[in-house]
């Protein structure tokens, strides 16, 4: 059985609040100072991340108009030209400006 007294714990209460020590104080904001310091720093690099990622982005071209008879199957681009392989393992070669057929290379298959 448990007996409770009320009051009796208040009594044994301090009365008095000790002050933190200054040293203490200190080490509490800087702690504080610098968690609000690393949570900006990781948003900070996040968005500069987002950022940069979208700025390099190469846009792709509108439309891709192929010789006749030929079928993609794959697509790579650079600044100033993009590629594109074809099912008969060809690699047709276009200016990005211009959109015109800058070289045909045939691979050589073994």
């Amino acid at each position: 059985m448990v007996t409770l007294r009320m009051g009796s714990d208040m009594d044994n209460a301090p009365e008095e609040q000790t002050e933190e020590p200054a040293n203490l104080r200190f080490l509490r904001r800087l702690v504080t100072a610098l968690t609000v310091t690393m949570i900006a720093g990781v948003i900070l690099i996040t968005a500069l991340i987002v950022i940069r990622y979208n700025q390099s982005a190469t846009p792709l071209p509108d439309m891709i108009t192929l010789p006749d008879g030929t079928t993609a199957t794959a697509f790579t681009q650079a600044r100033n030209w993009y590629a594109v392989v074809t099912e008969t393992d060809e690699i047709l070669i276009f200016a990005r400006d211009s959109g015109r057929l800058m070289q045909t290379i045939q691979i050589e298959t073994e």
